[in-house]
């Protein structure tokens, strides 16, 4: 298996005469944190609602896993194990943060438990809901009712629910927004420990969190990749520093 586990080749999308992505090629390495960062309008939103299949570009292609996922639908591109965050995420608020990763765990293996039985009580779901909260650090909240929880918190319980599907690939797109400086910090932790052993895109504003958690970071200016290479070289970058962090 190839090395590349999403590998983006010429991608066109436009709306009017405007070319939301214009010739994107990007790939992401296997198990590796590749941020993608831009102003406001850049394309970002257009280029992963491509990824996830929300959109059908107008041309080019997008390889997962060495298939040819460009025209499936976003169901498919689902159960090959790409997954967009807030796709794969409904969190029930009157259950336990276990019980909602173990409801995961459950649709996940295809399980035929009685829906009404806790889905906490059944032993082949909570060993492995355990195991993805004490992965991401939140095996303190096991016993929390999701309502009960802070807007962060319940941001890192959807990307538990989104590990206990067992996702190939996660496009995360801005799982900070809206939080205050401790949730996002706390969020780079849980983030921070998937280093290394999930393959993440991941979308976001917060550049103190961009340059902590990414192996590698691309630079999308009015729909076109202008960079690519380690937060280093970026933050070194002259052509980055002019088109995005306003720098002459």
């Amino acid at each position: 298996m190839s090395d590349v586990i999403l590998r983006i080749d010429h991608l066109v999308k436009s709306f009017g005469g405007v070319q939301a992505t214009d010739d994107v090629c990007l790939d992401v390495q296997r198990n590796e944190t590749h941020a993608i960062i831009g102003p406001n309008g850049a394309g970002k939103t257009t280029l992963i609602s491509q990824l996830s299949g929300g959109l059908k570009p107008d041309s080019g292609s997008i390889i997962f896993n060495d298939q040819d996922i460009t025209n499936l639908p976003v169901q498919k591109r689902c159960r090959l194990g790409l997954a967009r965050s807030f796709q794969i995420t409904s969190l029930v608020m009157s259950m336990t943060v276990l019980d909602n990763v173990a409801l995961a765990v459950q649709a996940q293996d295809g399980h035929s438990f009685r829906f009404w039985k806790p889905a906490r009580s059944i032993s082949k779901l909570r060993g492995p809901a355990m195991d993805i909260l004490a992965d991401a650090n939140l095996q303190k909240k096991a016993d929390t009712v999701v309502s009960a929880l802070s807007h962060g918190e319940r941001r890192q319980i959807e990307i538990a629910v989104a590990l206990a599907t067992n996702p190939q690939l996660m496009l995360l797109d801005e799982p900070m927004a809206g939080m205050g400086p401790s949730e996002s910090a706390s969020m780079v932790e849980m983030l921070k420990s998937l280093n290394g052993t999930k393959s993440i895109l991941l979308i976001e504003h917060d550049m103190d969190a961009v340059f902590t958690l990414a192996d590698r970071i691309s630079v999308l200016v009015y729909g076109r990749i202008i960079a690519t290479g380690s937060p280093q070289d970026i933050r070194e970058n002259q052509n980055v520093r002019r088109a995005y962090l306003g720098e002459t």
